[in-house]
């Protein structure tokens, strides 16, 4: 059964909220993209689950539809795992 958006949001959200300004901080140098898709999940923090539609779209463009870039910490890989994950919820 697939899981709502309310529980993989309510699992990733704390994570996400220590992991991105660090791997942004970390790999933003070699990877300026990271800059973008914090930018946008600092956007998505503050509004109401109706209006990530177009988040989700940006993210999915930034990233290649969450492509992890092979010379990436295990962080890195898990931001962008944690976001597909909300973002199919989102969608289901």
């Amino acid at each position: 059964m697939a899981r709502t958006f309310d529980e993989v949001k309510k699992e990733h959200m704390k994570t996400l909220e220590m992991y991105v300004p660090i791997v942004a901080r970390v790999h933003g140098e070699h990877h300026p993209e990271f800059h973008e898709v914090k930018k946008v999940f600092d956007e998505m923090k503050g509004k109401v689950d109706a209006d990530l539609k177009d988040k989700f779209a940006r993210l999915r463009d930034i990233t290649g539809n969450y492509s992890v870039p092979e010379d990436v910490c295990e962080s890195y890989e898990a931001v962008y795992k944690m976001l597909e994950e909300l973002d199919i919820a989102y969608h289901a």
